[in-house]
């Protein structure tokens, strides 16, 4: 992978981790930061990337929208089930 396009791809990971914040709409663009991060991480390990913060919030970003997605369906079963 070229510095360009692990740039590019950093970026991407950011934009798609701010979208994935929101719980359970989010869900998909979570998913594709995390491939984003893990990418340029497997593809670009060894080298320097000036956009490295960004990739590193965007994959953190994602990880908490899918963690906040998980609590809230599991908050929302658990109500159902006390309901019945």
């Amino acid at each position: 992978m070229d510095r360009i396009t692990a740039i590019r791809r950093s970026l991407a990971a950011f934009v798609w981790g701010i979208i994935g914040v929101l719980p359970v709409i989010g869900l998909i663009p979570a998913v594709c930061a995390l491939g984003h991060w893990w990418a340029v991480q497997s593809k670009y390990r060894d080298q320097w990337n000036p956009a490295s913060t960004y990739l590193r919030l965007g994959g953190a970003l994602a990880l908490f929208g899918l963690l906040s997605t998980v609590l809230l369906v599991a908050v929302v079963v658990i109500e159902i089930a006390d309901v019945f």
